[in-house]
């Protein structure tokens, strides 16, 4: 289906070796297809070197060069649907940087949504395009490069399936590392349910905050900010109200006072000399212990995700959630846990600015 200017394309891939009776010798193909869905066509990239994510790039940015751009001359954004794992995979990194790099060339939000883990068959791929060219192909020694790439062409159904396919020919290295520093620098956006497999890859730098006059100027855009811990106590991240989370903070204030005291007392090994209040200040107050243990259990990030948005390190968040957590049992309070998910405290800026804004600004 076509949703305004976004054309949407599924796309997965398959390698199947294949025994070359020429001059060539024994060699393999890697069959990459992408799918429009509205126009019910298939474009196929059959590769000869290695499946990796340049790769399946390459045949996405081949297809949107020879096909999509022309269909589709107004697009302005890309959605693809995408399997869970392989060179396409949600957790291979180097498909997002070549997603990223294929939307600062086109100018496209290229949004991408994954099946989850398992389910790759209900991709419409399959049934609509690789299904039909495994039905064409059947009882067919693949002796040669040119036969499969004619076999997949030679592709059609009564309903009007019509498949463009190409030999690719190009040199793919396997091995390239992905930093954590270059995935905080994508241009990437998480979406809030199953940020893990939805995101949408922008073609301008990622600016000072995710709002839409930076998009349209992102050049004089600058690093994302960290949200404060203000802007932490936001619904949409703690899952309650600001009211039921001021009122959780005053039912546990009194006894985390009473176990830091007994705490403190274990450490000096008799009674305070200097009055209370005196000496090092805690790293984090009793409402950010409160808060940083609702947004744990709510698991919107790891844990040293959550010691950076406190600015503390992972063993003071620890010892707080060790705190926090039985109490929360104890007055029975039970914590959800949230859909969305954050890598990068620019994730959690990015989520922010995008779901309520008159609620951010009051809570910062």
């Amino acid at each position: 289906m076509i949703i305004g200017q976004k054309p949407q394309i599924a796309e997965t891939k398959g390698s199947q070796r294949i025994n070359v009776l020429d001059r060539q010798g024994p060699g393999k193909a890697i069959p990459y297809g992408i799918y429009d869905i509205a126009a019910n066509t298939g474009w196929v990239s059959v590769g000869t070197d290695h499946d990796t994510a340049a790769f399946t790039v390459a045949s996405i940015r081949r297809w949107w060069q020879a096909r999509g751009r022309h269909d589709y001359p107004a697009a302005t954004r890309l959605l693809i649907t995408a399997d869970a794992g392989g060179s396409n995979g949600y957790r291979t990194r180097a498909w997002k940087t070549e997603l990223a790099a294929l939307a600062a060339e086109t100018g496209l939000d290229i949004t991408v949504c994954h099946m989850p883990p398992g389910t790759s068959k209900w991709n419409k791929i399959e049934h609509r395009l690789f299904s039909h060219i495994s039905l064409n192909w059947r009882g067919r020694p693949l002796t040669s490069h040119d036969v499969i790439v004619n076999s997949i062409a030679a592709t059609t159904t009564r309903t009007g399936l019509k498949v463009h396919a190409e030999l690719d020919l190009g040199t793919y290295d396997t091995g390239i590392k992905v930093t954590d520093s270059d995935i905080e620098a994508l241009p990437m956006h998480r979406h809030r349910f199953h940020g893990d497999w939805n995101y949408t890859l922008h073609p301008h730098p990622r600016g000072t905050t995710a709002t839409a006059d930076a998009a349209k100027n992102p050049r004089s855009a600058g690093p994302s900010p960290q949200p404060g811990t203000g802007c932490l106590r936001n619904p949409e991240l703690t899952g309650m109200p600001e009211p039921a989370l001021d009122e959780l903070v005053d039912q546990l204030t009194s006894k985390l006072d009473e176990l830091r005291e007994q705490g403190r007392l274990q450490q000096r090994g008799g009674e305070r000399i200097r009055a209370r209040g005196a000496g090092a200040k805690d790293k984090l107050t009793t409402a950010d212990r409160v808060l940083a243990t609702v947004l744990y259990l709510r698991k919107l990030g790891t844990r040293d995700l959550l010691a950076q948005l406190f600015g503390v390190n992972g063993s003071t968040l620890t010892r707080a959630v060790h705190q926090v957590q039985p109490l929360l049992a104890e007055h029975g309070y039970t914590i959800p846990p949230s859909t969305a998910r954050f890598r990068t405290p620019a994730d959690v800026t990015a989520f922010l600015a995008h779901s309520s804004p008159t609620e951010i600004k009051s809570a910062c």
